[in-house]
């Protein structure tokens, strides 16, 4: 196993890592308060029925993939390689509004999950946002995506 920079060389092999999204849980939002006093609490609750949800990747972070392992955005491509394929992704661009590093997707392959990968590539994340002099790291994820909210 190895963590390395995409190139563009992986990118078909990258669409294929199986980002499937399974839970038997969801994560309840619930607000409180008003205005400024604004809060909202986290509880998770079984769900109804297994969560099973497709997750390709999407056009739009495609897109910014290609830009970044072509060198014509800024950003980070990591993949974690596994018998010399691609197990697992991180992509992430710099957001220079709030001066933060948003990841906006990353997937381990079905396959190599529960092995320590997607944790590994938040690291390498940080450390980069780290060297880059970023404030912070950033990320957005479903509330049907209990395992990708323990992650984090």
């Amino acid at each position: 196993m190895q963590i390395r920079p995409d190139k563009e060389s992986d990118l078909d092999a990258i669409r294929e890592i199986d980002g499937t999204i399974e839970s038997s849980t969801y994560l309840h939002v619930e607000p409180s308060g008003e205005s400024i006093n604004c809060g909202w609490r986290l509880e998770q609750r079984p769900a109804r029925q297994r969560i099973v949800l497709p997750n390709r990747l999407n056009d739009d972070d495609d897109f910014t993939l290609k830009q970044i392992v072509t060198g014509a955005e800024e950003g980070v491509a990591m993949i974690v390689e596994h018998d010399d394929a691609p197990a697992a992704l991180l992509l992430a661009r710099p957001d220079s509004a709030v001066n933060v590093l948003r990841i906006l997707d990353i997937r381990v392959d079905s396959d190599y999950r529960r092995q320590g990968m997607g944790t590994a590539l938040v690291y390498q994340t940080i450390q980069a946002a780290r060297e880059a002099e970023l404030r912070a790291v950033a990320i957005e994820t479903l509330t049907s995506n209990v395992p990708a909210a323990e992650l984090l």
